[in-house]
């Protein structure tokens, strides 16, 4: 009665079958049904998808690279962690404050390195994220959003069919058929180096890229703020470590054996 449709119209939608649906019956569904902006948004996704010609017309696939000059506004912030990642959650591109905080994802030999893939299949996200439970509903509500809008995206099925073959915890989340917007929020972090962050972030989207920026800030003065600049000195003294070890190898591998003369 509150959408203005009848029974029968209604119950055909709730089946799944949206073909054919005005938008002016999803605003109305939308209204009656009180959905948040994520959850309408999603609505709008299925029926697009339901519409588009028995479903000829494909999204492009996430992308799997940011441009050079992406690049150099991350490395920019050099206060604060950043990262850039596509919908299904890969980490594309980070500033060095940004792969030290993440440093745990990093551990997976798999590249790119995916979240949702740390999250429900590597043990040491549990100690990382200080609300695990809610680190799991985000993700999984923000790839059920990705699934209605790119329907098409093998990697993303892909990777939802592993995640859902391989832990019972992300089935239980992705049957639940939860929606999220993931644009700013609070995170607690324990990292193995600095210990507990209390950080706020922020996701800037890059338009037509399909790619989110997400920038990590703490208070000013807070212990939070000085764990940064704890991982901050610790990433600059391992990526110093790292550059000397491969300035060290490559002197190994051009220089003479111990005992030969080079070559006059």
């Amino acid at each position: 009665m509150l959408a203005g449709v009848s029974v029968d119209y209604y119950t055909r939608l709730e089946r799944g079958n949206l073909q054919g649906a005005s938008e002016e019956v999803l605003d109305s569904l939308a209204r009656a049904l009180q959905l948040d902006d994520a959850e309408r948004t999603h609505l709008f996704d299925l029926a697009r998808a339901a519409n588009e010609s028995g479903g000829l017309r494909r999204r492009k696939a996430a992308s799997q690279r940011v441009r050079p000059s992406v690049q150099r506004i991350l490395d920019a912030m050099v206060g604060a962690p950043a990262w850039v990642r596509n919908a299904r959650h890969d980490l594309l591109a980070a500033n060095q404050l940004g792969f030290a905080l993440y440093s745990e994802m990093l551990t997976d030999p798999i590249r790119p390195a995916n979240n949702a893939r740390f999250v429900f299949l590597n043990p040491r996200s549990k100690e990382f994220f200080g609300d695990w439970e809610r680190a799991a509903d985000d993700i999984v509500a923000m790839l059920r959003s990705e699934a209605g809008r790119n329907p098409y995206d093998k990697a993303l099925t892909d990777l939802i069919g592993e995640l859902s073959t391989r832990s019972e915890t992300f089935r239980t989340r992705w049957a639940a058929h939860n929606v999220r917007f993931h644009r700013t929020g609070r995170k607690q972090l324990h990292h193995p180096v600095v210990g507990a962050l209390d950080l706020l972030y922020e996701a800037m989207e890059l338009p037509g890229e399909d790619l989110t920026v997400l920038v990590y800030t703490a208070e000013p003065g807070s212990p939070s703020q000085d764990a940064l600049n704890l991982l901050a000195s610790w990433s600059a003294t391992v990526d110093e470590a790292g550059r000397n070890a491969a300035q060290s190898a490559t002197d190994s591998a051009v220089s003479p054996p111990h005992g030969v003369d080079s070559p006059k």
